[in-house]
C-alpha cells in the first residue's frame, strides 16, 4: 500500500510535469471493501510523502464502501502562454527523453514470470514500476526551451505519436541512442520494452538544436540523464532506424486503452 500510495500520485504528477505546471492541489475518492487501518496508514504514508515533496495539498474527496477503487484529480498552475503542449513540435527539433526507458515494463514482466533477472537490475526495474519519480523539476525547467512535451505512460512510440499527430509532423528515432536497461537483459528485449513498454512516466520532448548545450547542462543539474534520440521531420509518421540505418518494422507502439 505504501508503493500504491506513491504511484497513485506519481502518475498524476507526471501529467503536470509534461505541461510545465507547478503542482498545487488534489482530490482523492476511495472505494474500499472494508476498514483496514494498516492498509490505509501505509497508503497514506506513500501518498503524503510524495505530496509533501512536491507541495501538493489534499483538499477534498470522498470515501465509500465497494470494490477497491482510487480516483485522483490533481491541479496545478502555469503562467499564461507558458504551458508545454503536444502541438508545438517543429521540423528540425531534436527529440529527447529523460531517464531510462523500459524498466517499469520489464519489472512487470518479471513479476509475471516472463523473465528472470537478478540483483541491481531487478531492483531498479521493480522500483521504476512501483515508485516512478515524476519529473516535475524538469517540466518546469523546460518552459521556454522545449517546443512540445508529453509523459511516457503508454510507451515511447505511442506517446511520441500523440505529439506528431497534434503537431502535424513526423519523426525519425535512432534505436541505438535509446537509454535502455543494459545489463541482465538481452538487448533486443530491452529495446522492445523501451519502445513500447509503457509505465515509464519519463518525459519525451522536442527542442531546437540550439538548445543542446542548455539541455546537457540541465541534465547535470538535475542529476538524471536527458538523451537525444532522434529528430522531427516534415513527413508524417515515425520511422525507427536500426544500427545500420535501416527502417525497423514495429509490431506494437504501446498500450492501447481501447484495444
Amino acid at each position: 500500500p505504501f508503493k500504491l500510495g506513491h504511484k497513485t500520485l506519481a502518475v498524476n504528477l507526471s501529467d503536470l510535469a509534461a505541461m510545465g505546471a507547478v503542482p498545487r492541489w488534489a482530490t482523492l475518492s476511495l472505494s474500499l471493501p472494508g476498514i483496514d487501518e494498516h492498509w490505509l496508514r501505509r497508503f497514506s504514508e506513500g501518498f503524503f510523502a510524495l505530496a509533501d515533496d512536491n507541495g501538493v495539498e489534499l483538499i477534498g474527496g470522498d470515501t465509500t464502501r465497494g470494490p477497491l477503487n482510487l480516483c485522483l484529480t490533481i491541479m496545478g498552475e502555469v503562467p499564461r502562454g507558458k504551458a508545454l503542449r503536444r502541438d508545438g513540435a517543429q521540423v528540425g527539433d531534436d527529440i529527447w527523453v529523460s531517464g531510462k526507458l523500459g524498466q517499469a515494463a520489464l519489472g512487470l514482466a518479471f513479476l509475471q514470470g516472463q523473465f528472470k533477472f537478478y540483483g541491481e537490475v531487478r531492483d531498479a526495474c521493480l522500483q521504476a514500476l512501483h515508485q516512478p519519480q515524476p519529473r516535475v523539476a524538469l517540466g518546469l525547467a523546460l518552459r521556454g526551451i522545449a517546443n512540445s512535451a508529453i509523459d511516457i505512460s503508454d510507451g515511447l512510440l505511442a506517446d511520441l505519436g500523440h505529439i506528431l499527430e497534434r503537431s502535424h509532423v513526423g519523426a525519425e528515432v535512432d534505436v541505438e541512442s535509446l537509454p535502455i536497461v543494459d545489463d541482465g537483459v538481452e538487448k533486443d528485449v530491452a529495446l522492445q520494452y523501451a519502445l513500447a513498454g509503457g509505465d515509464d512516466y519519463e518525459l519525451c520532448f522536442t527542442a531546437p538544436e540550439s538548445q543542446r548545450d542548455v539541455l546537457n547542462a540541465l541534465a547535470e543539474q538535475l542529476k538524471f540523464p536527458l538523451t537525444r534520440i532522434g529528430f522531427i521531420r516534415a513527413e508524417a509518421g515515425c520511422v525507427v532506424r536500426d544500427t545500420f540505418g535501416e527502417k525497423m518494422k514495429i509490431e506494437k507502439a504501446g498500450y492501447d486503452h481501447f484495444a
